[in-house]
């Protein structure tokens, strides 16, 4: 963070997010209507300067270790239709670190590190040991009205039991089995008992940092939102007595993607001048939607509205039971969440039966994707050149 408070009057701030709200074009009054108007190729767009701005932070870790990440990459003769038996491996050291973050880069839309709560996964073929895809869970946003409905909460079940859902911020497949629908069969992992179990051992009995209590972590319920409008992933994405995914409305349009590290560090720097409590708020502890808060904050201190932070891109919310008497749970009528979730096996064997082996058959052009394919690929994203062999 910059040290422009011991240089810059109030006034200059202000005049400083002024200005860089003009340049970024947020100051526009031309705000995108709904999803029906937005292309998924608009919606990229408008993520492309954040995204940037995360490819240029990884680089530098990544680029070192290129050669020995991309041999987890399937070329598509490698793969098996039939024969995919996915495994999850928990990120939990350096090189299963790298290899999530590097994945995260296929994103046209980048993704959040998480906040609070985080657990990673890879989603390995033990055919192969090729890399199927991720996906990461973390804590959820405090207000989600589709959610809150879905349940039946009000403002106080919601703090008491919050900390029984949680959120999948990223799913996916990669190249070639992304070609396979193979991101609905990462999304329906985020189901399975050994997600749950994962979940129980690393935050079992932990006291919240927030509340300073142990409280029940037992998990309930899982949302995830769509990152493109409209999801060909999560659409319809059910088998009966294994996974089911539930839509439950969308968001109204608003967020925080657009603006910039400069922005958001010059918002920040005018609430330490103001003295305010958020601008120092960072720590996980300190509350949800901090990034949020703050730039709310600021647009009241600077006179700009809200709307500035309405980018029309209303993206669906689903979500997805985990225990069987879920809502009972969450509504705090049952004492005792019930969960028995089928295993990543069954997971496994159902998506390839109903999605994976009947779309090979249809579509066998996965089997043309080269290992040249993924270098040339990662060699875009990084714009770099020979420096993947």
């Amino acid at each position: 963070m910059s040290n422009s408070r011991d240089t810059f009057s109030e006034n200059e701030i202000i005049n400083k997010i002024l200005s860089l709200l003009t340049s970024e074009g947020l100051m526009n009054s031309n705000i995108i209507g709904n999803i029906e108007q937005l292309t998924k190729e608009n919606i990229r767009m408008m993520h492309s300067p954040q995204r940037k701005e995360t490819i240029g932070k990884e680089s530098s870790k990544l680029i070192p270790n290129l050669n020995k990440l991309l041999k987890f990459f399937a070329a598509g003769n490698e793969i098996t239709p039939t024969k995919i038996e996915a495994r999850i491996v928990p990120v939990n050291n350096s090189q299963t670190a790298l290899l999530f973050r590097l994945a995260t880069l296929l994103w046209s839309v980048p993704v959040s590190k998480g906040f609070g709560r985080r657990m990673r996964f890879l989603i390995i073929d033990s055919n192969n040991d090729k890399l199927i895809g991720i996906f990461a869970l973390g804590d959820p946003v405090f207000n989600l009205t589709a959610r809150d409905s879905l349940i039946g909460w009000n403002s106080d079940d919601r703090k008491a039991r919050l900390v029984n859902v949680m959120d999948a911020y990223v799913v996916g497949a990669v190249p070639p089995y992304n070609m396979l629908l193979g991101g609905k069969l990462v999304a329906s992992l985020i189901g399975s008992q050994e997600v749950v179990d994962y979940y129980l051992k690393k935050y079992e009995g932990k006291r919240g940092i927030i509340s300073n209590q142990v409280k029940d972590h037992a998990l309930a319920l899982i949302t995830v939102t769509s990152a493109l409008g409209r999801s060909s992933i999560y659409n319809r994405l059910k088998i009966p007595g294994i996974v089911n995914l539930i839509k439950i409305g969308q968001t109204k349009g608003y967020g925080h993607f657009q603006i910039s590290n400069e922005l958001f560090d010059a918002m920040r720097e005018l609430l330490i001048i103001k003295g305010h409590s958020y601008a120092l708020g960072y720590q996980y502890g300190s509350g949800p939607n901090w990034k949020w808060r703050v730039i709310r904050q600021a647009l009241k201190y600077s006179g700009v509205s809200i709307d500035v932070l309405k980018h029309g891109i209303a993206r669906e919310i689903y979500a997805m039971p985990i225990a069987t008497n879920w809502k009972e749970y969450l509504q705090g009528s049952d004492d005792f969440c019930l969960v028995s979730r089928p295993s990543v096996k069954d997971i496994s064997e159902a998506c390839l039966n109903r999605w994976v082996v009947p779309r090979a058959e249809r579509l066998p052009n996965y089997a043309e994707w080269t290992h040249q394919n993924t270098i040339d690929l990662f060699n875009s994203i990084l714009s770099i050149n020979g420096n993947i062999n």
